[in-house]
């Protein structure tokens, strides 16, 4: 039994005395004890060695005492099992020296055992379950398919995707092959999470807000709606569209237990949109932890009282950024441990 399980009585819509906290991306690159590892190991190294990952997990945890710990890995390791390289660039990101344009492009690519290819990351979550010692939850997560299928068509990061987006416009029975590869790996790789001893997972979809709300449809929501389908039954998935405001209404009807906010969606209307029945996760805006300790903390209490304390979860409307001073990412989590009705 996990000793702290406000997260998880957040996900069934339980009444709390106060709502649940974790920061997206809250195991890593703001934190100076990250630092001292980052200086050592090279970035797949870290997600790759379980005793690593784990340790960088459970870092923000002994510092800052969140509800949940997120398991440190990336998006990314989906691609690099499905027999795509992607490499990590310092100051550049990632960099996916072949990127899928064309079928032969496609042809090459895998649907793998994820046992095999992905074993480090199960091996991970035993060893932060362990160094957690059931005192609270850990999520797992995932990309969207659409997300991964971004940076394995584009080759690295951009302000646009454009080259994905072409791709399903002018070859969509290519892009649909590539998403459903994606998303058939996916799938077993968040099984094999959740058997490993995940207690929740998250989908993010950091790039769904680049597609109109028709496109979205077709080429984002229906391969997450597949995911939690899969997953529904066996644990709690979150499903997070950065900028998918326009989506709320569908994904509210998903089996989700709760959906990811950013920040330009207003407490209200993601309630309104979502329907008022499921768990809101958000939407503090990431820069805003630049601000004074004493303003976030207003601004946290201001947070909560607009969604309300129940089906509702404390977090950033996107990941941390590495320029947080570590007192005010403190500042964010005690605002809501001290929250009183």
């Amino acid at each position: 039994m996990i000793k702290n399980d406000l997260f998880l009585r957040a996900l069934k819509g339980e009444t709390v005395d106060r709502p649940p906290v974790w920061m997206m991306r809250q195991a890593g690159r703001y934190l100076p004890e990250f630092q001292v590892i980052k200086k050592k190991y090279d970035f797949f190294t870290r997600c790759q060695t379980p005793e690593l990952a784990s340790e960088i997990t459970v870092q923000p945890i002994r510092r800052y005492g969140m509800d949940a710990a997120i398991l440190f890995s990336d998006i990314l390791v989906i691609p690099q099992a499905m027999n795509i390289e992607v490499q990590m660039k310092p100051d550049f990101g990632p960099y996916l020296p072949n990127p899928i344009r064309t079928q032969k492009d496609l042809d090459r690519v895998i649907v793998p055992d994820v046992h095999h290819s992905l074993g480090y990351v199960m091996e991970a979550i035993k060893a932060t379950k362990e160094k957690l010692n059931d005192d609270i939850p850990l999520i797992g997560f995932a990309g969207s398919p659409w997300t991964i299928m971004c940076y394995c068509v584009q080759g690295q990061g951009s302000k646009n995707f454009d080259k994905a987006k072409e791709l399903c416009f002018t070859n969509p029975v290519m892009a649909h092959s590539l998403l459903q590869k994606i998303t058939d790996t996916t799938i077993a790789y968040l099984k094999a999470k959740v058997a490993a001893g995940v207690n929740a997972v998250q989908i993010f979809d950091s790039w769904g807000g680049m597609l109109s709300p028709v496109d979205y449809k077709e080429f984002s929501w229906q391969y997450i709606q597949q995911i939690i389908d899969a997953l529904k039954d066996e644990t709690q998935v979150i499903a997070f569209g950065k900028g998918c405001w326009f989506a709320l209404g569908d994904m509210s009807k998903s089996g989700a237990a709760a959906l990811g906010v950013d920040w330009t969606c207003s407490a209200r209307n993601a309630r309104y949109l979502s329907g008022g029945k499921i768990t809101l996760q958000g939407n503090f805006d990431p820069s805003r932890l630049l601000s004074p300790p004493a303003e976030i903390k207003k601004m946290v209490h201001q947070m909560i009282n607009e969604f309300g304390k129940d089906r509702y979860i404390v977090n950033l409307g996107h990941g941390i950024l590495p320029n947080i001073p570590v007192e005010n990412a403190k500042a964010f989590v005690d605002a809501v441990k001290e929250y009183k009705v």
